[in-house]
């Protein structure tokens, strides 16, 4: 069993390796891609894997993007940290996925499933995926956040929020007038609640929203520096090197 796994966190790509082959010692991990661009480059330049682990959010983009630019002949397995309402589309078209952090019996269980339903229509499967895709774009997204101050309770819209931002393990997000407010939740979690007209996860630090960008500036290793309404001085906003091109593109679209 030749396996492809699609994920950008080394940890977690190392960790999901080492759980298939504790449970199946002969399968083979063809490859291991973090990124849309690397997995439709190899999956060009190589025959198909019989199974992959595909992680939604990837630096560059959504893996759903692969099945647009290859044809993806082969069974999927989702990873995802997406909440309820994107769980409850993969229930609905019968799309295998793993809820992070992904547990041994989980993975096991999923990996029986495709052993035992080895001749599935996959055309059918394909086009079910295309539909999740739509059902978790559609109508999805957050529009305000409720936000504890003290002891009071505050309703924040999403345009009234210049980015979203990580430190020492808490997430926060800042406000067009330069307030910060504690948040509960992880930027990963935070990234699949936005929408991406609005929003862009830039790198592991930061979710920025694109009507708050008041200037970008090259900046050293072929990075991005933004400047964003509401920063303070001490703020480096940067726009990590990997996700440049993605980036870039993402302004253009939206501008578009």
């Amino acid at each position: 069993m030749r396996i492809l796994i699609v994920e950008d966190e080394h940890l977690a790509a190392s960790r999901l390796s080492q759980m298939i082959q504790k449970l199946h010692p002969d399968a083979e991990i063809s490859s291991i891609c973090d990124s849309v661009e690397l997995s439709v480059d190899w999956l060009k330049n190589n025959p198909q894997p019989d199974l992959a682990f595909f992680d939604i959010q990837l630096g560059d983009g959504i893996s759903f993007d692969i099945f647009e630019q290859c044809d993806v002949m082969f069974p999927v397995i989702f990873t995802t940290a997406y909440d309820q309402y994107a769980i409850k589309a993969f229930k609905v078209n019968s799309i295998d996925y793993l809820l992070k952090p992904i547990e041994e019996e989980a993975l096991e269980t999923a990996i029986n499933k495709f052993l035992n339903h080895q001749n599935m229509d996959l055309t059918s499967i394909h086009q079910a995926i295309l539909q999740t895709q739509t059902l978790i774009q559609q109508n999805n997204y957050k529009t305000r956040f409720l936000i504890k101050v003290g002891e009071h309770l505050r309703m924040i819209n999403t345009n009234e929020i210049s980015f979203f931002y990580s430190e020492e393990k808490d997430t926060f997000l800042r406000t067009l007038d330069g307030h910060s407010y504690a948040l509960d939740q992880s930027l990963d979690r935070y990234e699949i609640q936005l929408n991406p007209a609005d929003f862009y996860r830039i790198s592991r630090k930061y979710i920025v929203r694109i009507s708050a960008i008041a200037d970008i500036i090259n900046y050293s290793n072929s990075r991005l520096k933004l400047k964003l309404i509401g920063m303070q001085a001490s703020d480096d906003v940067i726009v990590s090197r990997e996700r440049v091109k993605a980036f870039k593109y993402w302004l253009e679209e939206t501008a578009g």
